[in-house]
């Protein structure tokens, strides 16, 4: 994965904070709080894991910018850094408190970079095959509909809950993260160095589905807040370093 970058400084220092990314968020889960709770993961080390993939998006960006690559690397580090935004914003760490339309513009934003990101690639690279494309993005967006439609809006009703106005926002949001997940697969299915981003998108995808099921349709169970977080922290890494599987591409 770091073969491609120029020095080794480069690779220890990235190899590094993916060290620490892992450290903050399994170690929180580890040594966080009481089993029983919904959540062990203590907020101030789910922020730091986030913080810490926007500096090693930026870090990318500076080791890859004047590469092929740059381009890609930069708006992953901008999606990245709304991803940031979202997180403290559905933590209440903004001015303001907990904020959850703000939370969900934030990732909205933070994927519209990453879609942008996957487009210019695909283009640059001749990633451009219409049925892996195409037909990867339709395939996900029928599932990211059905998703909202099961755990979201028919949630909502059996439990007793009025749709409201941040439900159906949920619907556009859950469509735009679905088409994170169609595009990166049709890049997989193009180029398996890939798969790995394919995989990141689609856990991004999981992991608020199960947020939403918590925040719209009461969805509970044991420690649903971590599992919210250990399938969001991974997605979003993933996403991140496929810098590196992009540097190799167009390295070749």
């Amino acid at each position: 994965m770091f073969l491609s970058l120029s020095t080794p400084v480069q690779r220890y220092w990235l190899i590094g904070l993916l060290i620490v990314w892992a450290a903050l968020l399994f170690g929180g889960f580890i040594f966080g709080g009481a089993p029983e709770a919904a959540r062990r993961m203590p907020a101030w080390s789910r922020m730091a894991s986030s913080a810490v993939l926007v500096v090693a998006a930026f870090s990318w960006y500076a080791f890859t910018r004047h590469t092929p690559a740059g381009a890609y690397a930069l708006l992953v580090a901008i999606g990245m850094t709304f991803g940031l935004l979202g997180d403290l914003a559905l933590a209440g760490f903004l001015p303001g408190g907990r904020n959850v339309i703000a939370g969900i513009i934030s990732f909205g934003i933070g994927h519209i970079f990453y879609i942008t990101a996957m487009l210019r690639l695909a283009a640059a690279t001749g990633l451009t095959n219409p049925p892996a494309r195409w037909g990867a993005l339709a395939i996900w967006l029928l599932v990211g509909l059905a998703g909202w439609y099961l755990v979201v809006l028919r949630g909502a009703n059996a439990r007793g809950i009025t749709p409201g106005v941040v439900h159906w926002i949920a619907l556009p949001y859950a469509l735009v993260l679905a088409a994170t997940a169609g595009l990166a697969t049709g890049l997989a299915l193009q180029d398996s160095r890939f798969i790995l981003l394919a995989l990141g998108a689609a856990l991004f995808l999981l992991s608020d589905l199960i947020l939403a099921g918590e925040m719209f349709s009461g969805m509970t169970f044991r420690l649903i807040g971590d599992v919210i977080w250990l399938t969001y922290g991974p997605a979003q890494m993933l996403i991140v370093y496929s810098i590196a599987h992009v540097l190799a591409r167009v390295n070749r």
